[in-house]
Formats: C-alpha cells, structure tokens, sequence
C-alpha cells in the first residue's frame, strides 16, 4: 500500500500529523508512506521512522512571483515529482482547499475530512472518500481518527507516537545537563513578559543546570540574547528545524511560547510547559510522551507563579 500524506504547514500543524503515520505503519507494517511537506518544515516527517519518502513545497516563495522563470521552473520540477509514483491513497490531513488542490497534482484517489468536519468544507468537493471526525478533538486525535476511519483500522486508543528520532551529536549549551527556554513566537500577542523569562531562567539555574534560550529569526536572536544575559544562559547558532529538534531531544526540560518549537520539543518526550497567552490550548495544546502542561489562554496570560508550579511538576513527573 502506498500513501501520500498531505500536511504542509505550519509546524505545530505538522508535528500534530506525526502519530497518524505512526498509526499507519502499525496497521500496515509494509505501507510506504510518503509526505507532502513545505519545505521549511520538512525535517519533522524526515525523522518519523516510518516516512520514507518527503516531497517538498516551497508555495510560501513561488506564490510571491508565479509568472518568474525560477518559480514556473521549480513548478514543473515539483509536479513531475508528485506524479512520479502512484498512491492507493492520498490523505489530506490540513482540510484546507489550498491543501486539496496540492493534493490534486498527486496520482491517486484524494480522501480528507468531510463537509461538516474540515476548516474549509469546500476543500472536500475534492474528495473520493471522506470521513466524521468531530471538530472538538485536539489536532492531534483529529488526525489519527481521520487516518483511521479512511484505512479501514480501530480507531485508536493508545497514547500518541510521534515516532521521532533524534541525532545524538546535537548542540548543547556544554557538558552537562541543561534546560530550554523558548521565549519568542511570530506574534507579538502571543509573547510573555522577558522578566518572567528571566525568572524561570534562574530557577533553572538554581537545579544546577544550564539554560540554552533559542531563538529562529534576527529579531528573535535579540530577545534571545537579552534574556541570556541576564541569566548567564547561553544562545546557540542559528540552527536548522532539524539542528533544533535534535537539540530539543537532549533537553532536560523545555518552557516556551504557544510556538511549533515548543510542540517540537514534546513530541520528542520533553517535560515541557507551554506558555499560551493568545490562544487557547484546549484543541492545540502539547502532547507528548514525557510530562507536558500548557497554561494560559485567550486573554489569559499565565503568571510567573503558575510557570514555574508547572515546570517544578513536569519535572517532578519526568524524575519518578
């Protein structure tokens, strides 16, 4: 059996569509599964165990100049690889008309959510086969039960495999054990006090730890600097999605922002806090293997008090 899975962005988005493949391949141990990604973020299904081919999409850039020679050339390159093989299934799991027309390019019957359950119920005129899911499940659950009722499999009941493997050789701060803040977003909403941060810095530091602040943009690297400094923490390099995941996986615990790091960071099994202040986490909140809490909400800022509860109770749950 082949199958494309289409979930292209943005990284929280795609981490949440991990334990769908790691169900698959549990159903079917001889599927090749194959995922369509941008390529900002295809590092994540290149490092599910399951995922054996990525095919990568640059729309973000080639809509910005459509009719220039480049785009219409890296255009064809990218449709002549989508039909390059043919799928018994093309699973659209973003539920968006943008994300059904992607799918169009591939070979194979589309299936997706149907008219009641997707965010953009147009995209499923698009579809051979569509299946319920109830839009009042975590992304995470959603995803899962969507693969499930097109394959033909129980729906599952086990806790999600994101199925991720990580490099040993990924930067740290140094020898040692440390932990991660991850302080900055793509929204100044969804921001959080930097003398908050700063807080939860130093009682990192007081375990004994060392404390790493990432940071994926220029001005990120700003916010990221002050706050190391005054916390004594170190900022490492620019790193690739793949350089942070692998770092992330050597955490010893992670606090950040309601950003796709931070989801990063828990699906590798991180005791992680989440810190949503524009958000609410009830249908995007972190997941993972290891001890996760995600505070805050719409209007709803957590206090420095709450974090740091949080963050003594993953990592109390992490140490049992």
């Amino acid at each position: 059996m082949r199958i494309l899975i289409v979930k292209t962005s943005s990284m929280g988005d795609v981490v949440h569509a991990l334990p769908a493949v790691s169900d698959i391949a549990r159903a079917f141990p001889e599927a090749q599964i194959d995922w369509l990604v941008e390529k900002g973020f295809a590092a994540m299904p290149q490092q599910h165990r399951a995922v054996r081919r990525v095919i990568p999409l640059q729309w973000r850039k080639w809509r910005k100049s459509l009719r220039s020679p480049e785009t219409r050339a890296a255009l064809s390159a990218w449709r002549a690889e989508m039909g390059r093989e043919p799928y018994d299934l093309v699973i659209d799991m973003q539920g968006l008309v943008k994300s059904a027309l992607f799918a169009c390019f591939a070979r194979g019957p589309r299936a997706g959510y149907d008219w009641g359950s997707a965010r953009e119920p147009l995209a499923t005129l698009l579809y051979r086969r569509k299946a319920t899911v109830s839009r009042s499940l975590h992304a995470v659950d959603r995803c899962r039960q969507l693969a499930a009722a097109l394959l033909g499999y129980p729906a599952p009941t086990t806790p999600p495999d994101f199925g991720l493997k990580a490099a040993p050789d990924a930067w740290t701060p140094g020898p040692g054990p440390f932990a991660a803040l991850i302080p900055c977003a793509s929204r100044p909403e969804k921001l959080w006090p930097e003398a908050d941060w700063v807080a939860v810095g130093q009682a990192l530091k007081a375990r004994g730890w060392q404390v790493a602040v990432f940071w994926g943009s220029p001005e990120e690297e700003q916010r990221a600097h002050t706050i190391a400094q005054a916390i004594g923490g170190a900022v490492p390099p620019f790193l690739t999605v793949a350089q942070v995941a692998d770092s992330l996986a050597q955490a010893q615990a992670v606090v950040g922002l309601d950003t796709g790091m931070s989801h990063l960071a828990a699906a590798h099994g991180r005791p992680t806090v989440g810190i949503y202040c524009d958000h609410e986490p009830g249908l995007a909140g972190l997941r993972g293997a290891g001890a996760v809490i995600s505070l805050g909400g719409k209007g709803q800022v957590p206090s420095r008090e709450d974090v740091l509860k949080a963050l003594a109770t993953v990592v109390s749950e992490s140490q049992v």
